[in-house]
C-alpha cells in the first residue's frame, strides 16, 4: 500500500466517525486491574522533577510529541485531545502502510494532589488490534518526579495479526520504545529552547 493521502484519511475518519469501539471494557484503562483475556502492557519513564518538566511534558502531549517518529503519523495532524476525536494512526512496514483507526475515550486533567495529564483512546473495528492505550504524564507530590506512562490492554483484532502475532507484539513493543524516546526527546528540545 503507497503512503495514504491526507485525502484518503479524511475520506476513511469521516466513515467511520460514528464506528463503535471494538472492545466491550471502554475506560478500563483507569483501573489499577485491567480486563482478563487481553495482553497487558505497561511502560514508563522518567522524565525529571518539577513543575516547568511537568508542563513541557504536557505540552509535548498536546502536539502528540509521543507519536513523533518517521515511521508513524498522527491524522489529522496534532488532533484536539478531546473525549469523541477520531484518529487514524498511520505506521510503515517494510515498505508498506496501515491505517488504525481510534478513538478518545476518556480526558485526565489533574492538578491536585499529583498533577496528571494525558488520555486513552480506544481501537475501532478498522483496527488491527481491539482495546485500549492510555498516555499520561504525572507529576508525583511526595519527590516532584515527572513519569510519562503507557498502559494498554490489546488482542489481535485482524487476520493478519493473529495470525502473524509474534510480529505484532514487536511492532508493540517498538511503539512503545519509540514513543518513550519521543517524549524523552521533546522535553530534551524543549529544554534547550
Amino acid at each position: 500500500m503507497a503512503r495514504p493521502s491526507d485525502e484518503l484519511l479524511q475520506s476513511i475518519l469521516r466513515r467511520h466517525q460514528a464506528a463503535p469501539l471494538s472492545y466491550p471494557e471502554v475506560g478500563a484503562t483507569r483501573d489499577p486491574v485491567l480486563p482478563k483475556g487481553y495482553q497487558i502492557d505497561r511502560h514508563r519513564i522518567e522524565l525529571g522533577t518539577g513543575s516547568r518538566t511537568f508542563l513541557a511534558a504536557k505540552s509535548a502531549m498536546q502536539s502528540w510529541r509521543m507519536f513523533d517518529r518517521a515511521w508513524l503519523r498522527i491524522f489529522p495532524e496534532h488532533p484536539e485531545i478531546r473525549a469523541g476525536a477520531t484518529i487514524a494512526v498511520v505506521s510503515s512496514h517494510l515498505k508498506f502502510y496501515s491505517i488504525n483507526l481510534c478513538r478518545i475515550v476518556y480526558v485526565l486533567d489533574v492538578a491536585e494532589p499529583a498533577s496528571v495529564f494525558g488520555f486513552a483512546y480506544g481501537t475501532l473495528g478498522e483496527h488491527a488490534e481491539s482495546g485500549e492505550e492510555r498516555f499520561t504524564v504525572s507529576r508525583y507530590a511526595d519527590d516532584d518526579s515527572v513519569w510519562y506512562e503507557i498502559v494498554a490492554f490489546s488482542k489481535p483484532n485482524a487476520f493478519l495479526v493473529k495470525a502473524g502475532y509474534p510480529i505484532g507484539r514487536a511492532i508493540q513493543k517498538r511503539f512503545a520504545r519509540a514513543s518513550l524516546a519521543a517524549m524523552r526527546q521533546a522535553l530534551v528540545e524543549g529544554s534547550q529552547m
